[in-house]
C-alpha cells in the first residue's frame, strides 16, 4: 500500500540550478528524486510547493512523494535522506500524510524574506545572502511603499514571463513588512501565492523607488495598470531571497 510522505527542506540555493528538474541534473528536485531512488530502488516523482529559481535559498520548503510502501518511519528517511543528499540540502522534517494533502496546491500561504545589504563593504559571510546595494537609500520611504502591495491585486506588473500564461495574475499580500538593522535591510512578504519572480520585481521597485528612480505614485500604477514593469534594473538579484515558510 503506498504512503504520501512530506518532507520539509531546507537548501542553499546558489549551490543549484534551482528547484525544478533539468537535464542536467543539478536541481534540487533532481537531488531529491536521486536519493530517494537509491532508497526504494526506482525513480519517483517529487512534487514540490514552490518552483524556486537559480540562486533562492530556502529555511521551510515543502514537497511529497509517493512511496511504495511504509516500512520506514519518518525520522529513518531524514537520517536515510541526508546521509545521501549534499551538505548544502538538507530535510528537516519528515511526516506521513493523507493522499488528499498536496505540497503545491494545499499551501494556504507562503511567506519569502529578501536581504539587502546597504555598506560600502560587504562582509565575505554574506556574500550570496543578499543584495548588496551601494547607492543611498531612503529606508523610510521604502517601508512606506511596501505597504502598497498589502491586499488583493492584480500583480501581472510585477511578474515575468515563465513561457506559458497563469490561470489568474490576482493575488493576496497579507503582510508586507520592511525593518533595518545597521547596514541590513530584510523585507518579509507574506501572501496566498506569489508569480514567477513577483518577490524579486517588487523588492527591485521598491531600491529603485529608495534611490529616487521612482516614484510611489510608479509603484501604484503599476499595479492598477498592470502594465508590466520591464528591464533588469527592478528584479533584485536571487541570491537576497529565502522561501521562509509554507502554512498549510
Amino acid at each position: 500500500m503506498s504512503a504520501r510522505l512530506k518532507l520539509t527542506l531546507a537548501y542553499d540555493g546558489s549551490a543549484f540550478a534551482g528547484w525544478q528538474s533539468q537535464k542536467h541534473g543539478n536541481t534540487v528536485q533532481d537531488r531529491l528524486e536521486a536519493a530517494i531512488a537509491r532508497v526504494v530502488g526506482k525513480q519517483l516523482r517529487i512534487h514540490g510547493a514552490g518552483r524556486t529559481d537559480a540562486g533562492v535559498h530556502a529555511l521551510g520548503q515543502c514537497a511529497h512523494v509517493d512511496l511504495p510502501d511504509r516500512d520506514r518511519l519518518p525520522n529513518e528517511w531524514r537520517k536515510i535522506l541526508n546521509a545521501l543528499l549534499p551538505p548544502e540540502l538538507r530535510i528537516m522534517r519528515v511526516r506521513y500524510v493523507p493522499e488528499s494533502f498536496h505540497a503545491r496546491f494545499s499551501a494556504k500561504a507562503k511567506t519569502y524574506r529578501y536581504r539587502i545589504w546597504t555598506g560600502p563593504i560587504l562582509p565575505p559571510f554574506e556574500v550570496g545572502r543578499v543584495w548588496h546595494v551601494m547607492k543611498p537609500l531612503d529606508f523610510v520611504k521604502i517601508r512606506r511603499a511596501a505597504k502598497l502591495f498589502v491586499g488583493t491585486h492584480d500583480f501581472s506588473g510585477f511578474a515575468a514571463n515563465r513561457g506559458k500564461p497563469e490561470a489568474s495574475t490576482i493575488r493576496t499580500i497579507h503582510h508586507a513588512t520592511v525593518k533595518k538593522s545597521g547596514n541590513l535591510i530584510v523585507l518579509h512578504f507574506s501572501g496566498d501565492g506569489f508569480l514567477y519572480k513577483m518577490v524579486r520585481m517588487m523588492v527591485g521597485a521598491l531600491v529603485d523607488h529608495g534611490i529616487g528612480k521612482i516614484s510611489s505614485g510608479d509603484i501604484k500604477d503599476h499595479l492598477v495598470s498592470k502594465s508590466r514593469i520591464t528591464g533588469p534594473r527592478f528584479v533584485a538579484p536571487a541570491e537576497g531571497l529565502t522561501l521562509v515558510t509554507i502554512r498549510y
